[in-house]
């Protein structure tokens, strides 16, 4: 009984034995094939690279200017429809002028009496200065004329204002084109009543365009850097895309910045002039303009090979051993499908492109080699 019983436990010993071992193998190649896994793989490449950043556009004509009444009256007579292109100096409408031509005679007849008061004074100086000189008369009485003369003299000047101005007033009674360009509304008709300050028309130049965008303060200063490290490559030219999507013809510079950023969006406003001789885009149009900057020799990673952990950024580094481990850099931007490397990262360096979730850092895996040319023409 007790060999029986001896013989029963080596057999369930050796079965567990067995099954150990077994468990092991299983386990071993379980992780085997875990750590050799075949995964695609890049190599980090430098590339030189244009970015593109789209900002929403305002688009104003280069002069944009109301045309409002300087005198009141009525309306006598419109010259010019709605739309319409006119030329600089051209008669636009005409206030009723009867009373300012009125005025204006009232104040050259005040100005030739005056004229004629001062020729007479003056006329009895020169009578009294011969008395004088014979002691007819007193120094005095010269004097007293001369007074009278500066005092005439004096109304002269007044009257020849009064007859400027009355000038003034008759000339604003004909309302003329201050540029060439196009008139928009015309709310007044002939008629009408118009008060001194009446808006009646706007007046528009577009022979070119003044757009005008808001870039955030990394990218300004990302613009500054670029321009004062390549003057010749005019990293002030910029595109436009209108609001249909479709591509301006024509190229525009970037004139001017503003001298302070916006406290509310921490942005600033670039202002870049385009050439409009088709007379396609008008005042108040919306469209995006195209920024683009040329970064030398940029480190390029794709985004889908980058993971993120509490706010950083991370990709698998794969070593010369076919080993993983996380690496961490920092991203300079992003375009397209691209990070472009601050630091943390170089040429050369190999990282694992697809199945980052599927890897463990210090495992091995079976690189399939992706060229990064082939992302890139496939992306860009």
């Amino acid at each position: 009984m007790k060999n029986k019983f001896k013989a029963v436990s080596s057999f369930i010993y050796f079965s567990i034995g067995v099954f150990i071992v077994g468990c092991s193998a299983e386990s071993k190649v379980v992780n085997e094939t875990k750590s050799e896994q075949v995964l695609p793989v890049t190599q980090i490449i430098s590339k030189d690279t244009v970015l593109q950043h789209q900002y929403v556009a305002d688009i104003q004509a280069v002069q944009n200017v109301e045309l409002r009444a300087r005198v009141p009256g009525f309306l006598e007579k419109v010259y010019v429809d709605e739309g319409q292109e006119v030329k600089k100096g051209q008669l636009l409408f005409k206030i009723n002028d009867e009373e300012y031509k009125e005025e204006l005679a009232k104040a050259r007849a005040n100005l030739q009496s005056t004229l004629a008061e001062a020729k007479g004074i003056k006329l009895e100086i020169d009578r009294l200065r011969m008395l004088v000189e014979k002691n007819v008369i007193s120094k005095t009485e010269i004097d007293v004329a001369q007074a009278k003369l500066d005092a005439a003299n004096s109304r002269i000047g007044a009257a020849r204002s009064s007859v400027s101005n009355a000038a003034i007033k008759l000339s604003y009674t004909s309302v003329k084109a201050p540029f060439d360009g196009i008139i928009d509304r015309i709310p007044q008709r002939t008629g009408s009543l118009i008060e001194q300050g009446t808006l009646l028309t706007t007046a528009s130049n577009i022979s070119a365009i003044f757009v005008y965008f808001n870039v955030s303060e990394n990218e300004y200063l990302q613009y500054v850097k670029t321009e004062a490290d390549n003057p010749e490559k005019n990293s002030n030219k910029v595109r436009l895309t209108l609001a249909d999507g479709s591509p301006y013809p024509y190229e525009g510079n970037i004139e001017t910045v503003e001298s302070e950023f916006k406290s509310g969006t921490g942005s600033i406003a670039f202002r870049a002039r385009f050439p409009n001789p088709d007379k396609t885009l008008k005042h108040g149009a919306s469209g995006n303009i195209i920024l683009s900057n040329a970064v030398e020799d940029a480190v390029l990673v794709p985004q889908k090979a980058v993971f993120e952990i509490q706010d950083k950024n991370y990709v698998f580094l794969v070593d010369s051993t076919n080993q993983v481990k996380m690496q961490s850099f920092v991203p300079r931007t992003r375009f397209s499908s691209f990070y472009i490397v601050e630091s943390g990262l170089k040429p050369g360096d190999r990282i694992v492109l697809e199945g980052i979730q599927s890897v463990e850092a210090g495992t091995r895996i079976t690189p399939k080699h992706v060229g990064m040319d082939s992302l890139i023409a496939a992306t860009l």
